[in-house]
């Protein structure tokens, strides 16, 4: 089915059979799209939401001189503007940076299966509420954190996001992403990621090479980036207590 990713390992929002079965008929449209392309425009009337089915997008926002700043990257089983459905247009740009495959769900279609479910409807919106999670820690990284902590911080997030979905196996993932793509994420420059990245070579963190991650030493590079996967809600309570105790450990 098209939804089987749609939400993966999501404490609470299981979708039942049936509830998959309602989404997936109400896709309107399934499309390729090219990498590098802008999707939606900030500003732009929105009444269609785009689930992800296959590749990478992301969320940004341009300066006067065009220069962008990555707010977020959305993977396979995502709504990647789903917060669109109540707010009617976005304050950001949405665009590829892979070939992707999308399904397209009509806002009104939402509705029509929403209101009547509100149990539904809770799973979706806690969907739009883990976006917001994402977005306080890429605030943190981009905030608190040095270069070489931006971008471990951020390849231990894709690794648990893709392994959640099934496209890590905890240690070696994909990520076609670019130099340039990953130093927009971090707000460093291209040539200051490419060190960054030598660096957590050289230290036997994680390497990255054609477009794969390797990750070493995955508690190291947790505790280098400052990583906690809670906010990305994938696991239950008392398990993510378990999972932090170990990188907690290691800081004293």
């Amino acid at each position: 089915m098209l939804m089987d990713r749609l939400l993966a390992n999501r404490r609470d929002v299981d979708l039942t059979k049936q509830e998959r079965c309602q989404l997936e008929n109400a896709i309107s449209d399934v499309r390729t799209l090219e990498p590098r392309q802008t999707v939606i425009e900030a500003g732009r009337h929105v009444d269609v939401s785009t689930l992800l089915l296959q590749g990478l997008m992301c969320r940004f926002i341009e300066d006067r001189k065009g220069l962008r700043q990555l707010v977020s990257i959305h993977v396979p089983g995502e709504f990647v503007d789903l917060h669109a459905y109540p707010m009617r247009a976005l304050d950001h740009s949405v665009g590829t940076l892979t070939t992707v495959t999308v399904a397209d769900v009509p806002h009104a279609a939402l509705k029509e299966i929403l209101d009547p479910q509100p149990d539904l409807a809770r799973k979706l919106w806690f969907a739009t509420l883990i976006d917001a999670a994402m977005h306080r820690a890429w605030l943190f990284r981009v905030g608190r954190l040095d270069a070489v902590g931006r971008v471990a911080h951020f390849l231990c997030e894709m690794n648990a996001r893709l392994e959640a979905v099934g496209l890590s196996d905890g240690r070696r993932f994909a990520l076609p992403l670019t130099q340039a793509d990953i130093a927009e994420i971090c707000g460093l420059t291209t040539v200051h990621t490419n060190r960054v990245l030598r660096q957590l070579r050289e230290a036997g963190l994680c390497q990255m090479h054609a477009s794969v991650v390797e990750i070493s030493d995955p508690a190291g590079l947790s505790h280098r980036g400052d990583f906690n996967s809670d906010y990305l809600y994938l696991y239950p309570p008392e398990e993510s207590l378990s999972r932090r105790e170990p990188m907690l450990s290691n800081q004293h």
